[in-house]
């Protein structure tokens, strides 16, 4: 096959392309430059760019080396504008809504994949790979492509894949979908690939050293916005008693316990966030957890919208163990997710994928309360 190729420039990415390669497809390696470093905003005291281990312009290099080293053709995408306005813009305005974001969630669906799906068929390509540790299966009775967890557990990145529609599955490969990280590490060694022992990224690339408040404080300094950060404002319990005050509600998020400034006899946290009232709203451990919540922008990856109640086990974050649930669906893409037992710090603004056993059902964006 023709293969398009989405290179990180990190080693799952690196080991992918040298696992195609020997397989004898054609490949075309693809970068996207994403965020420009050296912008001003993500920067440190000194106003030098902080260091990121994800999508950076030494990623950019790192990756052209590796299509060098295997011997294909390789473009770099630039893509800051459109992931200014579809990522970081949405970040932005989600924390200050009271919300906790996920970006690489759309990230991967909204432009990532969208961006090399259009630039793959433009080449006559036949598939989109990349590094991500997934598998697509194609259902033949169903006549729809099926998406599953990795079966290296550990490394599984369904949770950032489940907004991929029917075509963008239809296109996508995953190398590495049934192999282990040391496995993943050995075929770049074995390729001599310069990004064999390369570090794995663990942080959102246009916040590297994960400090997400101060991070929309410059952006929005340096957009000439300061005037949209949220005022400071009452903490309060959840009986309504005025307890302290906080500095801004996107510096807070659900299940906070640390800096909230506050003496009390038990350990007190963020239960809400007020976006309305400009409150934080804070309780003991036992508050925070809830039996269901609503989930938007619902995308059915297994079958199309059901009609009847579907038994699944539901993620709401990324190192959420899935619970069981029963999940209704509602107009609108939307969805009414009850689960058999609490679960502890539902957060706004995080995606929540549902599973049947290791397929993904679908998934979904948790909202607030006041949202329904």
């Amino acid at each position: 096959m023709k293969i398009a190729v989405a290179m990180s420039g990190g080693v799952d990415s690196s080991a992918a392309a040298a696992l195609l390669k020997d397989e004898g497809h054609e490949l075309v390696g693809f970068t996207m430059q994403l965020w420009n470093q050296r912008r001003g905003i993500s920067t440190d005291e000194n106003g030098d760019p902080l260091p990121s281990r994800c999508c950076s312009l030494d990623d950019v290099y790192d990756a052209r080396r590796v299509a060098e080293s295997l011997g294909f053709p390789f473009y770099v995408l630039n893509l800051e504008k459109d992931f200014e306005r579809d990522v970081v813009e949405p970040f932005v305005e989600s924390y200050l809504s009271g919300e906790t974001p996920i970006p690489c969630v759309a990230c991967n669906s909204r432009l990532k994949f969208a961006s090399l799906d259009k630039m793959a068929i433009s080449l006559g390509c036949d598939k989109v790979a990349t590094g991500h540790y997934a598998r697509v299966i194609y259902d033949e009775a169903a006549n729809r492509y099926r998406l599953f967890r990795s079966t290296n557990r550990w490394k599984d990145q369904t949770y950032f894949l489940w907004e991929l529609n029917q075509e963008q599955l239809s296109r996508s490969y995953f190398p590495l979908g049934e192999m282990e990280k040391e496995e993943v590490r050995d075929i770049a060694r074995g390729a001599n690939l310069y990004t064999a022992e390369k570090q794995e990224s663990q942080e959102i690339c246009f916040v590297p050293d994960g400090k997400y408040s101060e991070f929309i404080d410059r952006y929005l300094d340096h957009e000439g916005r300061s005037d949209e950060l949220p005022e400071g404002g009452e903490i309060v319990s959840t009986t309504g008693e005025t307890l302290g005050t906080h500095t801004g509600i996107h510096r807070y998020t659900i299940g906070q316990r640390r800096g909230l400034g506050i003496a009390h006899e038990k350990p007190l946290y963020v239960i809400q966030i007020e976006r309305a009232r400009n409150q934080i709203i804070v309780g003991e451990e036992d508050e925070l957890e809830a039996m269901e919540f609503t989930a938007r922008g619902v995308n059915w990856i297994a079958f199309d919208t059901p009609t009847e109640p579907v038994r699944a086990q539901v993620k709401i974050r990324y190192r959420h163990d899935p619970a069981q649930a029963t999940i209704h669906a509602l107009p609108g893409e939307r969805a009414r997710i009850v689960f058999d037992e609490p679960q502890r710090a539902i957060t706004p603004g995080q995606a929540t994928i549902f599973y049947d056993g290791d397929e993904v059902v679908g998934g979904g964006w948790i909202i607030r309360n006041e949202e329904k």
